[in-house]
């Protein structure tokens, strides 16, 4: 067995050839994993590459789960600002009363960061959380698959691409599987759990007890572009994006229709502008050449706003501009006011 996983031939009760009443405890609370018959498994850390907007949150709520966590980013400055931001909101979390003062400092004492895929031979899983692009994603876990023991699990955030795919660029497609975690992942409950052909029933296993245990609720979804949630989301965003674009309505006015007639919580351009629109722009080119449909068909001003760099709230200006001032929305023939 490898240093970062405790594995055990031993029964599941107390008292049974030396399992003490405290390891029964925690095979009860499913901080360890039946992976297979007379074995268990504890994962103590959890590996995040990609320090962004997905990474940064999965790295929290392992933290605040009670994992050790280490967070490795090409970019040490993506680092510094993705721990800023977890420390943010843990705080926000301190002055509503949901998290003690020592808990967030314990929280925060558990997540390492580093610049080298090497230092995460100790996780038991890495969940991958870098840019949504076929690519980059492969090269990412094919030399995840290099530095990592065979026995660690691969997960990887994407939002809608292929998991079989991805697996083929590793020499474990066994032990590679979807974890979509939805954004803001603090918040969010959700994570589609998606399964490849390939990926073993006890990979899946372990990463919904995990996913459990990080305070989510796992459901499963099988290999197809944009899963279940983008492939309903997507095009219900874009197709907001083309009222806006022929001029049907005003962002605002769009948003406010869907929030009092449909009861979402945000309207479509608004979350677009949440979920960053180069983000949105990717997630629809996949769909479109995955199912050669026409229906996936971007909006070309969607395109024409990720090419002028307005990417939403991250870059301070989507439909919407984010900041100090008055929220000014956009509007395609003469800008924001």
């Amino acid at each position: 067995m490898s240093p970062r996983i405790s594995g055990l031939r031993l029964p599941w009760q107390a008292g049974e050839m030396g399992m003490t009443a405290a390891r029964a405890s925690e095979w009860r609370s499913g901080r360890i994993m039946k992976i297979e018959e007379e074995f268990v498994v504890q994962v103590d850390t959890l590996g995040v590459v990609g320090a962004g907007t997905m990474g940064h949150g999965v790295a929290q709520v392992a933290g605040q789960a009670g994992y050790e966590v280490r967070l490795v980013d090409s970019a040490s400055e993506a680092l510094a600002v993705g721990v800023g931001r977890i420390e943010k909101s843990l705080g926000k979390l301190v002055d509503k009363g949901k998290l003690t003062d020592e808990d967030r400092q314990a929280t925060l004492a558990r997540i390492k960061t580093s610049t080298d895929l090497a230092d995460l031979t100790a996780a038991g899983l890495v969940v991958e959380a870098v840019v949504e692009k076929l690519e980059v994603k492969r090269q990412v876990l094919s030399e995840l698959d290099r530095v990592c023991p065979p026995e660690t699990i691969l997960a990887t955030n994407t939002s809608s691409i292929s998991i079989t795919r991805l697996a083929a660029a590793t020499s474990r497609p066994g032990k590679v599987i979807g974890m979509h975690f939805m954004n803001p992942v603090p918040l969010m409950r959700l994570v589609e759990i998606i399964r490849g052909p390939a990926t073993e029933p006890e990979a899946f296993a372990r990463v919904e007890e995990l996913t459990r245990q990080l305070g989510k609720t796992p459901v499963e979804v099988h290999d197809s572009p944009g899963f279940v949630s983008n492939r309903v989301l997507l095009p219900m965003i874009n197709e907001a994006i083309f009222c806006l674009y022929e001029g049907v309505a005003t962002a605002p006015a769009i948003d406010e229709v869907m929030k009092l007639g449909m009861n979402h919580p945000m309207g479509p351009l608004a979350l677009a502008d949440l979920i960053g629109l180069d983000v949105c722009l990717d997630i629809l080119r996949v769909l479109y050449d995955g199912f050669v449909d026409s229906k996936y068909r971007p909006c070309p001003l969607l395109v024409k706003m990720v090419d002028a760099g307005y990417l939403g709230r991250k870059a301070g200006r989507g439909f919407y501009t984010y900041g100090e001032g008055d929220r000014l929305a956009y509007h395609p023939a003469d800008g924001y006011r």
